[in-house]
């Protein structure tokens, strides 16, 4: 785990990059940050998590860091230790987490609970779309306080490195971290969507799957949604799809949302 930091002091603000290997965008946004040396107010740590997975460009190498929290300091896995050094660093900070996903191109951001953190900061980023996953994350580090997570983009393509960028710059004049730089809301939107994480859609052991949908486009009861090896899947209520994609996980295509309100910027 490589820190760095800007300013002086004790950090109460934090990012978060390479929780997995092989999302090298949030890496791309610290190490700008880095070479850039903005002045701060407010003292930032930068954190790449996982240098290892990072250096074999593989998603983790013993289990997935972010269903590792809270860690253990002694267990054999190196995620597991690894999530136990990490909680300690962001511990009593406001903390982004950059990563990408095969689901969806335009940045959009998760947080546990639509707390007052994520009223102060995600209507100053640059996303339309804010996802609440509640008891859904499950040992992510998204379960820590104080805590936002945004994905890039799409999965090593460029546009995701330079949207982390615009994030993280988003983020720390968001906290009051820039020094002479006010939060503004993201490209002049005034709300941000806000979804409710739901249930997982599983899907069976197949050579090919597909999916029809568009994530936070509502689905119609009697939709179709997706296939596995051509077989379809008709939605039985209505509902908005979140982080669906053909392959992104290996048991489910993503999960059913609900829209629940907006926040006003």
């Amino acid at each position: 785990m490589r820190i760095e930091q800007l300013g002086d002091g004790s950090p109460e603000i934090a990012v978060v990059a390479a929780i997995h290997g092989d999302e090298p965008c949030g890496v791309h946004a610290v190490e700008q940050l880095l070479a850039e040396s903005p002045a701060v107010e407010r003292p930032v740590k930068f954190i790449v998590a996982n240098e290892v997975a990072l250096e074999r460009d593989v998603r983790y190498t013993d289990t997935d860091l972010n269903r590792a929290f809270p860690g253990d300091s002694t267990a054999e896995a190196h995620e597991e230790r690894l999530a136990s050094d990490l909680a300690r660093e962001i511990r009593d900070c406001t903390t982004l987490a950059l990563h990408s996903t095969q689901s969806h191109a335009d940045p959009f951001a998760l947080v546990d609970t639509v707390d007052a953190v994520a009223r102060s900061i995600c209507p100053h980023l640059p996303v339309s779309v804010l996802v609440e996953t509640e008891a859904e994350s499950d040992g992510r580090l998204i379960e820590y306080p104080h805590t936002v997570e945004v994905e890039c983009g799409l999965q090593g393509s460029e546009q995701a490195a330079e949207n982390a960028v615009e994030l993280t710059r988003a983020f720390l004049e968001a906290t009051g971290a820039l020094t002479g730089k006010e939060p503004v809301a993201g490209d002049d939107r005034d709300e941000v969507a806000v979804y409710h994480l739901g249930r997982p859609i599983p899907k069976r052991e197949a050579d090919e799957y597909d999916v029809f949908v568009e994530n936070f486009r509502r689905v119609d009861a009697g939709e179709p949604f997706a296939a596995a090896d051509g077989d379809e899947l008709v939605a039985e209520e209505a509902f908005y799809p979140v982080l669906m994609s053909p392959y992104g996980y290996e048991n489910v295509f993503g999960y059913r949302g609900e829209r629940i309100g907006v926040l006003d910027a």
